[in-house]
């Protein structure tokens, strides 16, 4: 499908981690999650396998919603494809993302400051590869809640608004209600989500991070979860909020959905285009 956005939501148990694929060529990940439900295998890593099974050679950007661990597992591969520029919440000090997290998860820690280090200086505009005149023609829209406590670092996880070919998804972190209000309060947020026709679920589809407010805005046709065992809790409530789409299996035919998610569905894939007479399409497959 060339000339579309690709956008493959990884089966990484519980975590998160996603690949998308511009219209101009760009590699872009967003978040590092790791392992795979549906094989029962823990080391499966997104990255390697951009690298070894898709000839990926280098990514163009990274965007890391939040620094807790079951965002970062892919992290020790990240300089396989040493990519040119990574977004991340850059308001959290080191003492508050190291108190964010357990002591268990250090190493990993030191690996993403570490990292961040690396990329301190600001990429400009039309370098970047989030600009739309260099990626084809997808529009990339990120927001940072800061004002709520730092001692719960899912509620200053980025939201990322991706748009092309007249559709739109959402892809947060594991943002809670808390930072829903806050970026609800935010009239070029609420304009940027309009519209929107597919919501990655926050926080893996669990209670805590469902929020009623965030539904008044926005009627998705489709909600997806990335979630592992016992992890989603709200399915049933993105479910009665979202509107359904006929999503493809690779199994062949099709079924009307209003909620899929990495652990019952396996690898997710979405693209957006324009087909032959210009007509926009929005296409979700499963396994």
């Amino acid at each position: 499908m060339d000339g579309n956005l690709k956008i493959v939501i990884w089966d990484v148990q519980h975590g998160h981690g996603s690949y998308l694929s511009t219209p101009g060529g760009q590699d872009i990940v967003i978040d590092l999650g790791t392992g795979s439900y549906g094989d029962s295998n823990l080391e499966f890593s997104p990255l390697l396998h951009l690298k070894n099974k898709w000839k990926v050679e280098r990514l163009d950007g990274v965007i890391i919603s939040h620094p807790h661990r079951d965002h970062l597992d892919d992290i020790f591969n990240f300089g396989e494809l040493n990519p040119r520029v990574l977004v991340r919440p850059k308001h959290l000090s080191e003492e508050d993302v190291r108190k964010g997290n357990r002591e268990a998860d250090k190493e990993i820690i030191d690996k993403y400051l570490e990292m961040g280090g690396d990329y301190s200086a600001d990429v400009q505009a039309s370098e970047s590869p989030f600009n739309a005149d260099n990626n084809g023609g997808v529009t990339f829209n990120w927001w940072m809640p800061q004002s709520c406590a730092k001692t719960n670092l899912n509620n200053h996880s980025i939201v990322t608004v991706i748009s092309y070919a007249d559709s739109k998804i959402i892809i947060p972190g594991d943002n809670e209600p808390p930072s829903w209000n806050e970026l609800l309060e935010l009239p070029s947020f609420v304009s940027a989500i309009k519209g929107t026709d597919i919501l990655l679920a926050p926080h893996h589809g669990r209670q805590s991070g469902f929020s009623g407010a965030l539904f008044e805005k926005i009627s998705p046709y489709l909600t997806i979860i990335s979630d592992g065992p016992c992890d989603t809790t709200a399915s049933d409530q993105y479910s009665k909020q979202s509107r359904g789409w006929n999503v493809n299996k690779r199994s062949g035919g099709k079924e009307e959905r209003k909620c899929v998610t990495t652990r019952k569905d396996g690898v997710i894939t979405v693209d957006f285009g324009k087909n032959d007479e210009g007509t926009s399409f929005m296409d979700v497959r499963i396994d």
